[in-house]
């Protein structure tokens, strides 16, 4: 036997060393995903010189969950370290302009309501507390003197000062009865009901002893009723930004929220004076508008405007005006349009570029545009997903300093500072990627194929722990909700790729056509055909899947989805029998009682051609409850009690259809849970669910004809 040449001893190590690394990884569980440590979006101080973020702890023991502030420098330099160490958790971090205070929202034990705290960073000591008003206090914002903060509260009609606010609340709590009346919609939104309370801007000098002024009180526009802030998952956001002088406060409100039922609800720009005053109206179009900053010298005002037409999906686009403003100069179009809609964005020091976040077939990738140029991505992102994008303002002279949240599916989110010229990206902080080597899976792994309507459709696919090209796997279609959405690189609570596929399934994650990240288009392109194009689509990357990889088990296929993913899994058990299982959580399954139960109402009417009354044929064609006598597919029907986007009605509908046609059937009702689960208990009894059914359905051999 011929001794081994020192390159084939060497070799032998390193594949000697990646068996035992192999060996010690452990099959995905539910405590892997749901205990993962969980970092939000950064805060890259002015000078660039540190990031500020929050790491939450989860735990499945209710009031356990623990969520505090970090800092790190962003040169490296040093590991993070813990700023904050409070019960309650922290948002809406603002860094001063002198790069030396932080201001962030908290609700500390001594506080009935959030109040906005400031955290000296180089004289130490605890953060301090610098509002107090009975309505609550939310995204602080520093005045560029940095003798101030703008912060966002919920006030009631009519009250003009703190002390009627209190009375106002003091009232209600007073009142006898339990009654919920409105006189126009949005009447709620995803888990709560809304009432008549609204945002307004307050400015709370630092000054000892001042007190906060709400600069809306008594405007006519926030008397309109059809006044508000952006409605959202976290509360209402006005979106606001302060002039260079600090003297005006732009932000984004609507005056049409009344509409909510029968018209676009867009958000206009408007100036307000710091101190007072009736807001002006800067734009004067049927746009949507969002986002406003200011460029770093303050000679530009940049915003966010998605287009308001027939469509019921447009692209953001990100435009800019002169400032001062003037009502006569049309903006210019920076970045965005066909083929990009922006996300986060941020000017560069210089003021010559601009960074922007897009989606991009299955990736959120960074983006710079530049006057006369083309938009190009900086770097190239060839796997997972950049998000919470921060730019520090800095200097003309200085290169930019950017910071960001990076993930991909097997690599749990984690801060990162990002070159500007190449677009490597180096970690930060390491606080999941010890426990993620420890598992055993793959990067998620991708093809193309084109459709038979001619469609350029792309899919991830995750394979199984401890798989084996020469063995045989099932195949889990799993659908997207959306539908203006996409299945990113990212890592997932909700529907982990890995985590579904931990039994020893192949999962296939496959972008329909409506899916956001491939021009504007074709996600315009699901209007007037919502389900039975893209659910075509599925069933063909799915086929294109058994004919591309021989591991695949063509005679188990199983699928599942939640929300539009849901109705699109809804739709497949009434029109295919190719899957033994589905599983459908949050799923709408009768167009007609969707549209008049959800929150959200006229983009459904618009996606069909207009309100059930006027007959349009989709309402007929495409609605799953239709096709009720077809169902011969298992189901396992899930849906959240406080779920008010796709409400019970639907689960409980199709529920009803399924065991009518006496359909093996199981159904799962969240008490607790919205549109989502979240809780950790229920998220774990999920997974397990999910799987046991699966399993039980795969064991069964294939009915004929499939």
């Amino acid at each position: 036997m011929k001794p081994m040449r020192p390159i084939q001893f060497v070799a032998c190590l390193i594949w000697l060393a990646s068996a035992l690394a192999a060996q010690q990884r452990h099959t995905i569980t539910h405590e892997d995903v749901f205990l993962m440590k969980r970092i939000s979006s950064p805060a890259i101080s002015p000078d660039g010189r540190w990031i500020v973020f929050s790491v939450t702890e989860p735990s499945y023991s209710e009031g356990e969950q623990i969520s505090d502030l970090w800092l790190v420098p962003s040169d490296g330099s040093a590991e993070p370290r813990r700023l904050t160490n409070t019960k309650g958790g922290e948002s809406g971090v603002d860094w001063s302009p002198d790069s030396r205070r932080i201001a962030f929202s908290a609700r500390r034990e001594a506080d009935d309501a959030a109040q906005i705290y400031v955290l000296d960073l180089t004289g130490g000591g605890e953060a301090q507390r610098v509002t107090n008003v009975s309505t609550g206090a939310a995204s602080p914002l520093w005045r560029p003197d940095g003798r101030a903060i703008l912060f966002t509260s919920m006030v009631f009609p009519n009250a003009l000062t703190d002390s009627a606010n209190r009375a106002a609340a003091a009232e209600r709590r007073a009142r006898k009865y339990n009654a919920r009346v409105f006189d126009a919609s949005p009447i709620r939104l995803w888990d709560h009901w809304l009432d008549d309370r609204r945002a307004h801007l307050f400015v709370q000098p630092l000054e000892p002893n001042a007190a906060a002024r709400d600069i809306l009180a008594g405007s006519r526009l926030a008397q309109q009723a059809g006044f508000g802030g952006q409605l959202g998952n976290g509360g209402e956001d006005l979106a606001a930004a302060w002039t260079p002088d600090g003297n005006v406060v732009v932000f984004a409100a609507t005056t049409n929220r009344d509409d909510w039922t029968h018209g676009d609800v867009v958000q206009a720009l408007w100036a307000v004076n710091a101190v007072a005053g009736e807001p002006l109206r800067l734009t004067p179009d049927k746009n949507d508008y969002d986002a406003p900053q200011f460029s770093p010298d303050g000679k530009t005002l940049y915003t966010i405007v998605t287009p308001t037409n027939e469509h019921t999906f447009n692209n953001r686009r990100l435009v800019a005006w002169p400032w001062p403003h003037s009502a006569n100069v049309p903006p210019r179009i920076v970045a965005g349009g066909a083929q990009h809609s922006v996300g986060t964005y941020a000017p560069a020091p210089d003021n010559r570029a601009m960074f922007f976040l897009a989606e991009d077939a299955g990736h959120q990738r960074l983006f710079r545009a530049a006057p006369g140029a083309p938009e190009q991505e900086v770097g190239t992102l060839t796997s997972g997903t950049f998000g919470g994008l921060q730019v520090a303002s800095g200097t003309p002279a200085t290169a930019p300093k950017i910071a960001a949240v990076w993930e991909s599916a097997t690599n749990p989110p984690e801060i990162v500072r990002i070159d500007a010229a190449t677009g490597r990206w180096t970690p930060l902080t390491r606080f999941n990627t010890e426990h993620a080597a420890r598992i055993d899976w793959q990067p998620l792994r991708e093809f193309w194929f084109t459709s038979r309507r001619d469609k350029r459709i792309h899919s991830f696919y995750a394979l199984p722990p401890g798989f084996d090209s020469t063995r045989s796997y099932p195949l889990l279609v799993l659908i997207h909700g959306g539908a203006a959405n996409m299945w990113t690189d990212n890592f997932g609570l909700r529907w982990n790729p890995h985590l579904l596929g931990a039994p020893g399934y192949v999962v296939l994650m496959t972008d329909y056509t409506g899916s956001t990240g491939y021009g504007e288009k074709f996600s315009q392109d699901i209007q007037f055909d919502p389900l039975e194009g893209p659910a075509n689509e599925l069933n063909e990357a799915a086929d294109s899947a058994i004919k591309r990889f021989r591991f695949l088990d063509a005679s188990k296929q199983i699928a599942g989805g939640a929300s539009y993913g849901g109705h699109l899994t809804n739709w497949l058990a009434v029109t295919t029998t190719r899957y033994r299982a589905l599983v459908s959580h949050a799923g709408e399954w009768d167009l007609e009682t969707q549209w008049a139960t959800s929150d959200f109402n006229y983009d459904r009417e618009r996606n069909v051609g207009g309100p059930p009354w006027e007959d349009h044929p989709i309402w007929r064609t495409q609605s799953p409850m239709r096709r009720a006598a077809n169902l011969h597919t298992p189901v396992l029907v899930s849906v959240g009690e406080r779920d008010f986007r796709v409400p019970m009605n639907n689960a409980l509908e199709f529920w009803t259809a399924l065991q009518r046609q006496q359909i093996p059937s199981r159904l799962i009702i969240w008490p607790e849970e919205n549109h989502w689960i979240l809780k950790g208990e229920d998220s774990r009894f999920f997974y397990k669910e999910v799987a046991a059914w699966f399993a039980r359905w795969l064991s069964v051999p294939a009915a004929t004809g499939q």
